[in-house]
């Protein structure tokens, strides 16, 4: 079964950032990631990675910031995402989330796919030098971020395809595909190999699994039948009433 990690932005968001990281490796979690390293002042940053190290729990995964999708901000995409990598491996942090950005408005979605394409194969080697996977993350729409570009996780495949690196994957997340496309397991099983992270919640409502309308014993048996050998990220708000030890003993159960 893959290792678990948890989001500490969203299971656990009740207490001092740093100190997130202890509780998540007492409930028996197996890493830990947090969303936008920039947000962090260095002391902030500082005291993460020491608590990570007192608790003996990695860093394995923050975002990467930047607008993938617009030919003009293009340079600046591929420094934002260079100095990300320089901060990930300087972490430990194995897995950095690209996000596309909104979908341009006057862009035709052949040029922002390209423009996507272009920026992460810039990047590609220096991710391969730093031992850093970039994955890149379709969202749904629908629900939760409205007017981001992509959302499909076959066009995320095709863009994985062209990129043609092994440092470059798709991040899948099971809620946001659930509540765009569905067809979870056989969309996982038949392109694992492009997949270099997994997200985790339940739909509707974006709790712990076990709340709504996903089996996710199912989903897990179907991930560890396959070679994928990396994290299952617990991006998921606990639902009301519900401690979030709680919430992450069910999913560790599976593990």
């Amino acid at each position: 079964m893959p290792q678990i990690s948890v989001c500490v932005e969203m299971v656990y968001d009740d207490e001092p950032f740093h100190e997130r990281i202890p509780r998540a490796a007492a409930v028996g979690a197996d890493a830990v990631e947090f969303w936008g390293w920039r947000e962090k002042d260095l002391e902030a940053l500082e005291a993460l990675e020491t608590a990570a190290d007192e608790a003996d729990i990695p860093l394995i995964g923050c975002t990467a910031g930047g607008t993938l999708t617009d030919p003009d901000e293009a340079d600046d995409a591929v420094e934002t995402i260079r100095e990300s990598i320089e901060t990930a491996a300087d972490l430990g942090v194995s897995a950095l989330i690209a996000t596309t950005g909104p979908d341009q408005d006057g862009l035709d979605r052949e040029t922002q796919h390209e423009t996507i394409v272009d920026v992460l194969s810039r990047v590609a080697a220096d991710a391969e030098d730093a031992g850093v996977t970039i994955v890149l993350e379709p969202l749904n729409t629908t629900v939760d971020h409205p007017g981001y570009y992509l959302t499909s996780s076959a066009e995320g495949f095709e863009i994985v395809d062209e990129v043609d690196s092994p440092n470059v994957k798709l991040l899948y997340d099971v809620y946001h595909q659930q509540i765009t496309e569905g067809n979870v397991i056989q969309t996982i099983t038949e392109n694992v190999d492009r997949i270099g992270h997994f997200h985790i919640a339940d739909v509707p409502g974006r709790h712990e699994p076990g709340t709504g309308e996903l089996d996710y014993e199912n989903v897990f048996a179907a991930i560890d039948e396959t070679d994928y050998d990396g994290y299952v990220g617990c991006e998921f708000s606990p639902s009301d009433g519900t401690d979030a030890d709680e919430a992450m003993a069910t999913v560790l159960e599976w593990r």
